[in-house]
């Protein structure tokens, strides 16, 4: 007999092509490979219940069930009997969805159309709650007054996305005890939008394995998603332990390694945002590790915020080129890596910005900072990239705008002392910070408040630091590594 989960998978193939890019769009939704799938179906641990109750909420074609029923049908699962609850939304993927799932004469399926989050948030949780949820939930943002935003609110969840959304959902209706499984955007890992997310899923759930796709772009290669993706496993009112990590390139699997973790190296316990760290190798970090990195930017009199021009609110007030009467405003291509170039001509960004009322309340003084750019693209190997912003390079000029797209790093909305911003740039230009840092930000983004919760070395090591790094015309990464490796 052919697994079902082939001929799933051969529908998907056929059906996901067809589905224009505007309709994947509105319903974020993007149908599960069929090796994911299986893959996601394994991750359940073998159980003693007698009747089994099992939530997909998004099922699409019914990839994910499929997988599920088709390990309990060769002996993986020791249920007496299952019973499926598939919502999906469109009504094409449904026709599909009820053909596959009515072929499994044993079990009883209830597909169920609609809206996951209209429905399951205008319904009390089932006494009973479902034993297990396997998950592909949709990839799209909330907005702030939808109705989506309120009816999740009046049962508790705060969140920015479909995706957190459907997780945190099936486990308002799961049973204690109960486990989910769901490929998810790593974007929750971090960040403070997610962070209500976080703790809702803290608060209830035990985290017991995560998988890491280490290329970008594997998890959903048909559908050419360039989301960094993980698969998580919770246990419901689950007593929390160690974590299995495990990674692979791509949904092969076929380089899986897995590695077994403390939680306290998942979720550190001083750490008020509640990051979810994803270790990919056994040993701590050489940061982690040195005693000369355990300084906060509170302890070494330091503040970094998020440049504060949002330049299409401002549009009116700025210029290609400086005029009299503005200040001079700083973008990322205005930097490089031995310092700042401004203007630029020919940019398409503007070079200033007109001083009055409206905008001096956003400027800061001339002065040396170091900066750190928001984003960086999906091709560039670092995450962070530091540079120094130096005041001789606007002239007479007292103040500056800092752009939407970086992070700077000040005294109290003041420059810093030029050997510390120097030394602030070479540290966090360092190998070693960009790969701790990727240990826990899945995406391209920077935000100030991921660099305020790393630590830091003090803040006389980082002047020595710029001291050593200013005397030096030209200064390559082994240099600016086997430096930070003395300091370790």
């Amino acid at each position: 007999m052919i697994p079902q989960l082939d001929i799933a998978d051969n529908v998907r193939r056929e059906v996901s092509p067809k589905i224009s890019g505007a309709r994947k769009s509105e319903f974020g939704q993007f149908m599960t490979p069929s090796s994911v799938a299986r893959f996601m179906a394994n991750m359940f641990p073998a159980s003693n219940i007698k009747n089994c109750r099992l939530l997909d909420a998004g099922a699409g074609v019914g990839a994910l069930t499929c997988a599920f029923l088709d390990r309990w049908l060769q002996g993986g699962f020791k249920f007496d009997s299952i019973e499926v609850t598939a919502y999906e939304v469109d009504e094409a993927l449904r026709e599909h969805l009820k053909e596959h799932l009515t072929r499994y004469d044993e079990v009883k399926a209830e597909i169920v159309a609609g809206d996951f989050i209209e429905l399951a948030t205008g319904r009390s949780p089932p006494s009973d709650g479902y034993t297990h949820a396997i998950l592909n939930p949709p990839y799209k943002k909330i907005n702030s007054d939808s109705n989506h935003r309120r009816a999740l609110r009046s049962v508790g969840i705060e969140t920015v996305n479909m995706y957190s959304a459907f997780v945190a959902l099936a486990v308002l209706h799961a049973s204690k005890g109960g486990q989910i499984v769901a490929i998810i955007p790593r974007s929750f890992c971090n960040g403070p939008y997610y962070k209500p997310f976080r703790e809702f899923i803290l608060e209830r759930c035990a985290i017991h394995h995560i998988h890491l796709f280490e290329s970008r772009n594997k998890a959903f290669r048909d559908d050419e998603v360039l989301q960094e993706n993980v698969i998580i496993r919770l246990e419901c009112g689950g007593v929390q332990g160690d974590v299995t990590i495990t990674t692979s390139t791509d949904d092969r699997f076929s380089d899986m390694t897995t590695h077994e973790h403390p939680f306290g190296r998942i979720v550190f316990p001083n750490d008020k945002e509640r990051f979810i760290h994803v270790p990919t190798t056994l040993g701590e970090s050489a940061l982690e590790l040195s005693p000369a990195i355990q300084s906060s930017l509170a302890d070494i009199g330091v503040q970094v915020s998020t440049g504060p021009v949002v330049d299409f609110r401002l549009k009116e007030h700025l210029r290609i080129l400086p005029e009299e009467g503005c200040a001079p405003l700083v973008y990322p291509m205005h930097l490089t890596a031995t310092g700042t170039i401004w203007p630029v001509i020919g940019l398409r960004k503007p070079n200033a910005i007109m001083r009055n009322e409206e905008t001096e309340r956003w400027l800061y003084p001339n002065g040396y900072y170091c900066v750190v750019r928001r984003f960086s693209s999906k091709e560039e190997k670092r995450r962070v990239v530091a540079s120094i912003v130096e005041p001789s390079a606007f002239g007479d000029h007292t103040v500056l705008g800092f752009e939407n797209h970086l992070n700077l790093f000040h005294e109290k909305k003041h420059g810093l002392p030029e050997f510390l911003a120097r030394g602030l740039v070479i540290y966090l230009n360092t190998t070693a910070v960009d790969e701790s840092f990727r240990r826990f930000n899945g995406h391209t983004q920077v935000n100030a408040t991921d660099l305020k919760l790393m630590k830091y070395p003090s803040r006389e090591v980082l002047i020595e630091l710029g001291k050593w790094a200013n005397e030096h015309e030209e200064l390559t990464q082994e240099m600016v590594d086997e430096q930070l490796r003395k300091i370790l």
